[in-house]
């Protein structure tokens, strides 16, 4: 197995897009045999995944990272293990020992002592990422919790409006059933389907992506969050909480001293529509 995980300076990097270098783990029976820092030789998450794919990279561990780098994964067949930090190695042996806790990227916690980096722009159903060496526990029951299903689906609004396809993409999302890599009501539906059923579900917030939550709205001053100052109004950018976990805010408004950060996922408080079709059980 080789685990590839975003690298800085001995730190695991907080944001995959940008990342300049990645430290490769060589595992053999669960143990590190060999490692070493490579470079980032592309821009954005499709350059940086087709960069692992390259090096036959099973794992990514990283901190911050957004929906479209996680689908450009998927499609690469590379697990992925989000929010990470401290130091590369220890996040290994963690991962290794079943340790690790994969947090995804849509927390809601906020307080003194943010960070600010770049996010990357891209949407997906996904809730959180699952990965084999990270804690989820299934909320549900079903013959294909615990198991990779490959599923095309079809998002839209209560007006008709699409928002997502996979249809479009030419190529099925593949998850862990249960795993909490997908909203809860997506992943329950998905739970008991036959492959080739094809199922049209109706979700409301709190089995999608929750309702609004006004408190996440938080307004700073810009002194206190580095990097903030070429930051513009509606741009996606990642917070780190005190505990160090990554998490995605909007700005929303922002002036010479205040910048005001919306941590409300996009689509919560939406009622959301699928048409799911189950194409393979794994």
């Amino acid at each position: 197995m080789r685990i590839a995980v975003t690298y800085d300076n001995g730190q695991v990097f907080q944001h995959f897009g940008h990342t300049e270098e990645f430290k490769i783990f060589e595992v053999e029976d669960g143990k590190v045999v060999s490692s070493e820092v490579i470079g980032s030789d592309g821009q954005g998450h499709g350059a940086l995944a087709g960069l692992l794919s390259n090096n036959s990279i099973d794992v990514l561990i990283c901190g911050g990272i957004g929906g479209g780098a996680q689908a450009a994964l998927t499609e690469h067949g590379i697990e992925l293990c989000a929010g990470a930090t401290g130091d590369v190695d220890a996040a290994v042996e963690a991962y290794l020992k079943g340790e690790l806790i994969n947090t995804g990227v849509n927390c809601n916690h906020h307080g003194e002592g943010h960070t600010c980096g770049d996010h990357e722009e891209g949407h997906s159903c996904g809730g959180h990422s699952g990965c084999g060496g990270c804690h989820s526990e299934p909320a549900f029951e079903g013959k294909n919790v615990g198991k990779t299903c490959r599923t095309h689906y079809r998002g839209t609004f209560n007006d008709g409006t699409q928002f997502d396809s996979s249809y479009d993409r030419g190529e099925p999302l593949e998850f862990v059933c249960g795993a909490g890599m997908m909203i809860k009501g997506f992943d329950a539906a998905v739970a008991n389907m036959e492959v080739g059923e094809k199922v049209d579900i109706h979700l409301m917030p709190e089995e999608a992506y929750g309702q609004r939550d006004e408190d996440a709205v938080i307004t700073l001053e810009i002194a206190q969050l580095p990097g903030s100052e070429d930051l513009v109004v509606d741009q996606q950018v990642y917070l780190q909480d005190p505990y160090g976990r990554p998490f995605p805010v909007k700005v929303v408004a922002k002036d010479e001293t205040n910048i005001t950060l919306d941590a409300n996922h996009e689509m919560a408080g939406k009622e959301l529509n699928f048409t799911i079709e189950l194409v393979e059980v794994k």
